[in-house]
């Protein structure tokens, strides 16, 4: 099969010609159709998240169609998420937290991942994709929408939200966040004029700079670029009882900032990877919001093309590799 394999990090994707992997018991040998390009791609590549496999295949957010398995059906189209297997023996796996498991291991990351033709999923963490969308259209569900839903339930009920950098889980989040009827407010790069205008597209109320005030007191702010600096502008942009929740895996440094910003029972939180739960919630809310997910396809070659794209802001909403497996 075609594979494009990260040798050390912060070097060029190398296309490969690997063995088709088999399936342990409780595996399915899936055909990937797709596979969202993520920034948590870009931060393992970039070495930034420090203990992944190597060499490696990224990838985490795969539609695929199961060619073997024990409980799913062949033919069948799966998602495959970043969570891709977890002990469910420990104090997180009994009480509903799966995603905080010491010993969990991620996919395109521990495990080989949808850069490829094919890969393995543990069948227990392989979930039915919506008939309502393509495969290309389906596969930002499986991170950025994963992620952008975990960040909204722990914004709680805030009716005016901030949401900072307006990528691929930004411009799902904001779909839902309407449909559940808040007020949006986008936060882009300065000057970014193009991400503005995607923002208002996508349905958020106003847009504007991050580094300008919000128009309006919020009470709730999610923050999805990697810009630790965003969080005490975030703070300053809610009101009192108001939550910050930091919805990316890696971040640059926070600064320090002065007490009063957190005083009045402001909350500042991490989201951590995901559930099967939140998976399980979310594809099924997505046909009926309905999300609709815009995505610039990559042939499975250009992955560092992708890879750099995004690292650049060049893309708009999300990205996606495509590959055809014979």
């Amino acid at each position: 099969m075609r594979a494009m394999v990260l040798d050390r990090p912060r070097s060029p994707l190398r296309a490969a010609d690997l063995e088709i992997p088999s399936p342990a018991p409780g595996q399915a040998l899936l055909r990937v159709l797709a596979c969202g390009v993520c920034r948590t791609d870009l931060h393992v590549a970039d070495g930034e998240l420090a203990e992944s496999k190597l060499p490696l295949v990224l990838g985490h957010q795969v539609v695929a169609e199961v060619v073997k398995g024990e409980r799913l059906r062949p033919g069948s189209r799966v998602g495959l998420p970043w969570l891709g297997w977890t002990c469910g023996e420990c104090r997180f796996c009994c009480s509903g937290r799966e995603n905080l498991c010491p010993r969990a291991r991620f996919t395109g990351y521990h495990r080989d991942g949808g850069f490829a033709e094919y890969t393995l999923g543990d069948e227990r963490f392989c979930f039915p994709m919506p008939d309502a969308y393509t495969d290309l259209e389906a596969a930002p569900l499986l991170c950025a929408g994963l992620i952008g839903y975990r960040s909204l339930v722990a914004a709680g009920d805030a009716a005016r939200l901030g949401l900072y950098g307006f990528g691929a889980a930004a411009h799902i989040a904001v779909q839902v966040a309407r449909h559940q009827g808040r007020e949006v407010y986008a936060f882009v790069r300065p000057g970014d004029e193009a991400a503005r205008s995607f923002a208002v597209k996508m349905g958020a109320n106003w847009a504007g700079d991050s580094d300008k005030a919000a128009p309006a007191e919020l009470e709730a702010a999610i923050i999805f670029a990697p810009a630790g600096e965003l969080v005490p502008r975030a703070l300053r942009a809610v009101g009192p009882g108001g939550v910050v929740v930091c919805g990316g895996i890696h971040m640059s440094d926070i600064p320090s900032f002065p007490y009063e910003l957190l005083w009045g029972e402001r909350v500042v939180r991490s989201v951590a990877n995901l559930t099967r739960r939140d998976a399980e919630e979310f594809l099924a809310l997505a046909p009926r919001v309905p999300v609709r997910t815009e995505v610039t396809p990559y042939p499975l070659e250009a992955a560092s093309r992708a890879l750099e794209d995004l690292r650049r802001g060049r893309i708009r909403g999300a990205a996606a590799l495509v590959a055809s497996a014979s």
